[in-house]
């Protein structure tokens, strides 16, 4: 036995002799960590939500018209011409023409119709009370008329004294019907009235009128006739309404 390990051990010595032969010695190494991949970063897409839509919001025109001070200066673009013959006046048939379209603009209720007839350099002066107070309304603000609530002070009442206030349509418009939803006579430039206890009189000099007259009722001793004078200014060569006011019986 002792002969056999001898023998392995020369073996192996006269191979380590031998020329190129080798061992290798082999040494376990820590392997080196993979370097770890970055993560990937994702970005969610934003949600990009529509604009909100706006909704138009409609302008609701104010239907109470402001009184307009009195009187008011003529508009230089529009060309004026108050002075005409009262001849020249009576025959025209443009102003009758005038006061029946007026006619059917108030028994319509017709706030542009209205509108298109006042005189658009002056407005139209309103007197509910021939000593009262004095109201202008451009055509702008005639065109609401019907419509307004807006509570006038139109002046103190013969007799009583007390004050009359109420809107254009509550006053005016009543009054004015009452003398066109009847059988009214026509005259120009002259005023047509029943018995006073004043003197009658058309405040506007240069202005051509037409009076209309409700001469009364028999039952009432005709002391219940009404009058409007209606005045009429020339713009462009054509009549427009200037101013209106009315005469009653007062006690």
């Amino acid at each position: 036995m002792k002969k056999f390990h001898l023998t392995l051990l020369l073996i192996g010595l006269i191979l380590l002799s031998m020329p190129g032969c080798s061992f290798t010695r082999y040494t376990t190494s820590n392997p080196t960590p993979a370097s770890a991949a970055p993560p990937t970063l994702t970005f969610p897409t934003p949600t990009i939500s529509p604009a909100a839509s706006l909704t138009a919001i409609p302008v609701t025109p104010n239907l109470s018209p402001t009184i307009i001070p009195t009187p008011l200066p003529a508009n230089p673009q529009f060309v004026v011409t108050q002075q005409i013959a009262p001849a020249n006046f009576c025959s025209d048939a443009r102003a009758t023409t005038l006061i029946n379209n007026f006619k059917t603009a108030l028994q319509s209720s017709d706030g542009k119709s209205l509108a298109n007839l006042v005189s658009p350099a002056h407005g139209m002066d309103v007197r509910y009370y021939r000593d009262g107070r004095v109201v202008n309304y451009d055509p702008t603000h005639a065109q609401f008329l019907f419509d307004s609530t807006f509570q006038v002070d139109w002046g103190a009442a013969p007799g009583s004294g007390l004050e009359t206030k109420g809107s254009f349509h509550e006053i005016i418009l009543s009054s004015l019907l009452d003398v066109f939803n009847r059988n009214y006579t026509l005259a120009c430039d002259r005023i047509q009235a029943g018995g006073t206890t004043y003197q009658a009189l058309w405040p506007y000099q240069g202005i051509n009128f037409y009076s209309l007259y409700f001469p009364g009722t028999s039952a009432n001793g005709n002391m219940d006739w009404h009058t409007w004078l209606i005045g009429m200014e020339y713009v462009g060569n054509q009549p427009y309404l200037y101013a209106i006011m009315q005469f009653q019986w007062e006690s």
